[in-house]
């Protein structure tokens, strides 16, 4: 089964494309690397690894050395950028047949746009034909995100929805107690009465890039009643729904937010929440390991897990995963497959158990790890809300009203990356105090029709 319907494009959209997204969606099919290794018989492989500098993928890195031993053969070399400059350097790389990475981390988002074009090595053999790395065990609803006419294109380092993360003892000290399936408008309440100069109310996404401010802020608007498109591909930004949204989570911010909202993505309210700078915090759900990490967070043991808030739907939370695919291009096809098999295995979630810590195991991409006694015990906290959630939402309808596509915090379209990125450049005026919101929403509509209107 395929998750993610991508529409079909009668034309390229004048105008709104950059030069990398233009030659990405006219690009034929990669020219390849064969299937084979570029080395000869006893020389070295050298895997080169583009990667989000995440946690986890930092983690993926401190313990390759466990996959070199085993392989001796194979060196992964790791390139560890932030989530736009990835997007932005593998996007160039595969639309353009670069060539320069083996291994590219890449989100659910992309998967099936770039293996319809042929940039991605299908996997599906591989992984079949091997019953110890048992395929059937990966999560499904994330499986089934990155399964394109019945092949699978990459696998999942880990999967994700989104929620609501808060400091018990914060909120406690201010007589507040939060519910599992908690409003905006609670949410938006107990942080405008916990902020203080020492500790903000309430930590949100404001840095540019599709992928940052919008991954939250699209789950906003859906749950209140907006969307970025109708099911006719007219675009929907300057609807009443979608403006009161936006001007909703832009006064939230302003109020009981970060001092500097358009620096801010997910590593920058992960340190604040972690140092007890920030009482509460709606993101990914692969967070709590970390904030439940006593290794590195201050707050370890102090916080509570409920779903995302909530305005016209019944959950909010979105359904995302980083994963790892192979470009058609490697020239190290089978020393590639080795290490994706590998770094999204049962043994390497028992070596993050084992040698960093259960909780810091990846999430959301193995049923079998919610089975596993010693993760059970160190994810009590969040592991069964996170399941939950993450089964709870639903890709085909998030929002009030039907829509053309499947996916939550993003338009399963090639050109949504380009808006999106636009929009939320103009809107960090917003967010600084150098724009209204109006005449953003404004340019955002004109954006989003030629977009939409090159679906139809």
């Amino acid at each position: 089964m395929m998750l993610t319907r991508i529409a079909r494009r009668k034309a390229a959209p004048a105008g709104l494309a950059t030069a990398v997204l233009a030659l990405a969606l006219t690009a034929c099919a990669g020219a390849g690397g064969g299937g084979g290794s570029a080395a000869e018989d006893g020389e070295t492989v050298e895997l080169t690894l583009a990667t989000v500098n995440n946690p986890q993928m930092k983690d993926m890195e401190e313990l390759k050395s466990a996959f070199e031993e085993d392989h001796p053969g194979i060196t992964v070399n790791f390139i560890q950028m932030e989530e736009n400059d990835l997007r932005d350097a593998v996007t160039k790389d595969v639309a353009t047949d670069g060539g320069q990475y083996d291994i590219v981390t890449v989100g659910s988002y992309e998967v099936p746009i770039w293996a319809e074009n042929g940039w991605l090595t299908d996997l599906t053999g591989d992984l079949e034909s091997d019953a110890d790395y048992d395929v059937d065990d990966l999560f499904q609803p994330v499986k089934d995100a990155l399964t394109v006419e019945g092949s699978l294109y990459a696998v999942p380092f880990y999967g994700e929805s989104s929620m609501l993360m808060y400091n018990k003892e914060l909120l406690s000290d201010a007589g507040i107690t939060m519910p599992e399936h908690p409003t905006w408008q609670e949410v938006a309440d107990a942080a405008r009465q916990v902020d203080s100069d020492t500790v903000d109310g309430i930590c949100l996404r404001g840095k540019p890039g599709w992928g940052e401010v919008f991954a939250p802020l699209t789950t906003v608007v859906q749950t209140f009643g907006g969307s970025w498109f109708d099911e006719d591909w007219n675009a929907q930004v300057d609807s009443p729904e979608f403006a009161e949204a936006v001007q909703f989570y832009v006064d939230l911010v302003a109020d009981a937010g970060e001092s500097d909202p358009v620096s801010t993505g997910f590593t920058e309210c992960l340190n604040s929440v972690s140092q007890g700078r920030s009482a509460m915090w709606v993101d990914a759900t692969v967070a709590a390991g970390l904030l439940e990490d006593p290794e590195s967070s201050e707050v370890a043991g102090k916080m509570g897990y409920a779903h995302a808030p909530v305005v016209e739907t019944e959950e909010s939370g979105w359904l995302w995963s980083w994963n790892l695919a192979i470009p058609e291009t490697t020239q190290n096809r089978d020393a590639a497959v080795e290490f994706v098999k590998w770094a999204t295995s049962k043994e390497y979630h028992e070596l993050v158990g084992s040698e960093l810590g259960w909780s810091r195991v990846p999430p959301g991409a193995r049923t079998s790890t919610y089975e596993v006694p010693e993760y059970q015990e160190a994810a009590a906290a969040f592991a069964p809300i996170t399941r939950d959630i993450m089964l709870s939402v639903d890709p085909e309808q998030p929002g009030v009203a039907p829509q053309a596509w499947t996916g939550i915090q993003y338009v399963t379209i090639p050109e949504f990356q380009d808006l999106g990125n636009q929009v939320s450049q103009d809107l960090a005026d917003v967010f600084a105090g150098r724009s209204e919101l109006a005449p953003v929403l404004d340019r955002a509509q004109d954006l989003a029709q030629e977009a939409g209107d090159a679906q139809k």
